[in-house]
């Protein structure tokens, strides 16, 4: 016979079981699903403990909401008119009071340790194995490799997936872009980003990292991808008009693709580099 313990046992985990396989995506792929719940699923260590730290929280919250309303359910039925005809006259209770002040204090407290640590680990940029540069233009990110050539180049949203016919990659609206960030995998990048015009934000949900891009300001944050995939992110700040149709990709590859794909886009963007100062210099 299950105790009540053993059944509380089975029902959270299949809770959070159910939850937790909303969130997963197909093909190692980072973005939002049709009727997905929770939060997305995690690519980085950091969004890992954000997920584990959400979803414990949300314990917590549902324990004090059902107090509450256990409180409140008993204040209807024990002390409402008919129950009580003489109304008491306690004004104070000293244990009451100190027990519903130093309660919340100790939860919050509770709640700050963790919170604070993820917030330290999040902040703080380890030492990184490589640095990617973005700038965000309305309405467009363009992306240097400082430690591999210094090449830059410009990520476009892709408005129809014929666009990208050929390519090894999947289509996805709306988010996916016509050229991509490259990071190796299980390696820790040190993203910084800045601006030319307006606010906007460089984040990616699959890896839990957000910042603002500020004019004339240089912003950082690290992130390490802990398996292959695709991640996507948009701009996160208003930007303006098109500030929806500004989106972010990310694949995290092996070494050997990785420096692949750095060779290619040496000679790729150093041509488009040549043309454009050649442009100028006819101008």
């Amino acid at each position: 016979m299950c105790s009540f313990k053993n059944l509380k046992i089975i029902f959270s985990s299949f809770i959070t079981l159910f939850i937790s396989n909303q969130a997963f995506s197909a093909e190692n792929m980072g973005a939002a699903h049709p009727w997905g719940l929770n939060l997305r699923e995690a690519f980085s260590p950091v969004m890992a403990e954000m997920v584990s730290f959400h979803n414990v929280l949300i314990w917590l919250i549902t324990i004090i909401s059902l107090f509450v309303l256990a409180l409140l359910v008993i204040i209807v039925i024990k002390f409402n008119a008919k129950s009580n005809p003489k109304a008491t006259k306690t004004t104070h209770n000293t244990f009451l009071e100190i027990a519903w002040t130093a309660i919340p204090v100790l939860i919050l407290v509770i709640m700050a340790v963790p919170s604070f640590k993820l917030l330290y680990k999040s902040d703080v940029v380890p030492e990184a194995h490589m640095t990617v540069k973005a700038i965000g233009h309305q309405w467009y990110w363009s992306y240097e490799y400082p430690d591999h050539g210094n090449f830059t180049y410009d990520a476009w949203l892709v408005q129809d997936e014929e666009d990208i016919k050929g390519e090894d990659r999947p289509y996805t609206r709306l988010l996916t872009t016509d050229t991509r960030v490259v990071v190796p995998v299980g390696k820790i990048i040190r993203v910084q980003m800045t601006s030319t015009d307006v606010l906007h934000s460089w984040a990616v949900p699959s890896l839990g990292v957000k910042k603002d891009a500020v004019p004339g300001r240089l912003n950082e944050l690290w992130f390490q991808a802990d398996r292959e995939g695709i991640f996507y992110g948009q701009c996160s700040e208003l930007c303006g008009t098109n500030h929806g149709y500004m989106p972010i990709e990310v694949h995290a590859v092996s070494e050997e693709e990785f420096l692949a794909w750095i060779e290619e886009s040496k000679e790729e963007y150093a041509k488009v580099g040549d043309d454009l100062n050649l442009a100028e210099i006819k101008e």
